[in-house]
């Protein structure tokens, strides 16, 4: 794959499709060639780790994901929250084709920074696409309604000669012939998509999948700065497009590296 930085940055891993990168995605994408990217999805920290509980597979299991999912063991204000967003968003929006298109997936506890965050960075968005969950986890609290759905924010550059690309005929297509609307229904990430290790956040290959399907073409190249345990290098890589990952930690990397091999070589 070819070189897309400007300063030497080492790969954890690559082939003629993908790059891995081990590091802060900050600093990673200080190095990256201006406008060298055609789409990007990012599934940024929710800040949801508070030492709280819910229920997986039957169990009472705490929601901790990692120091990945923390600004501070002290806790995170939204101030705090929101900075950290409009800097990442920056940085990507310097690293985006002029066509190009970002996509951002969240939940109550980040999604509205986020959209702030993207108009203020000089965004547009396009769409806000609605996940509804077909099993979510259990309300254990019973004080509100059980969380079903995630947020995807799909945005655009916000110049006049922007032209986003949207495949409407693959997307009619994939949905027996009618418009697909913003509300996307399917179930929470199979058992057979973690065989190669868990990351509490991934997401299904299928909704990774529509999104790659919709907004690129063949050998177009796709970045995920919060790449975790690979699932947009995996749908990237599966439909001939390019990917670069970046991750904080190896762990994950390792089982993005693992996913990305499997589906490589049996192409």
């Amino acid at each position: 794959m070819e070189n897309l930085f400007t300063n030497k940055v080492p790969l954890y891993f690559e082939t003629e499709e993908s790059q891995l990168i081990l590091g802060d995605s900050f600093k990673i994408l200080t190095k990256m060639e201006p406008e060298s990217v055609d789409m990007i999805f990012a599934d940024p920290p929710y800040f949801l780790s508070n030492d709280g509980i819910t229920c997986q597979g039957g169990k009472m299991v705490s929601v901790n994901k990692g120091s990945w999912d923390k600004l501070s063991e002290s806790g995170t204000s939204v101030e705090e929250k929101h900075k950290f967003n409009r800097k990442w968003i920056k940085l990507c929006k310097k690293v985006l084709k002029p066509n190009g298109t970002i996509w951002i997936s969240g939940t109550l506890h980040n999604i509205y920074s986020i959209g702030m965050a993207l108009e203020q960075e000089g965004f547009k968005i396009i769409n806000n696409i609605t996940w509804q969950k077909t099993n979510p986890p259990p309300n254990l609290a019973c004080r509100c309604f059980t969380h079903s759905t995630e947020t995807i924010l799909w945005a655009k550059k916000n110049e006049k000669k922007s032209r986003h690309f949207f495949d409407y005929q693959k997307m009619k297509e994939m949905n027996n012939g009618k418009q697909m609307k913003d509300v996307w229904t399917g179930a929470l990430t199979k058992p057979s998509e973690k065989t190669e290790g868990k990351h509490p956040t991934q997401k299904p290959e299928y909704l990774i999948e529509r999104i790659v399907l919709a907004s690129t073409k063949e050998g177009e190249v796709i970045l995920d700065p919060f790449c975790g345990s690979g699932t947009t290098g995996v749908e990237a890589v599966r439909f001939g497009r390019k990917f670069v990952g970046i991750d904080v930690s190896e762990e994950y990397l390792e089982i993005s590296k693992k996913r990305l091999e499997k589906v490589t070589n049996g192409k």
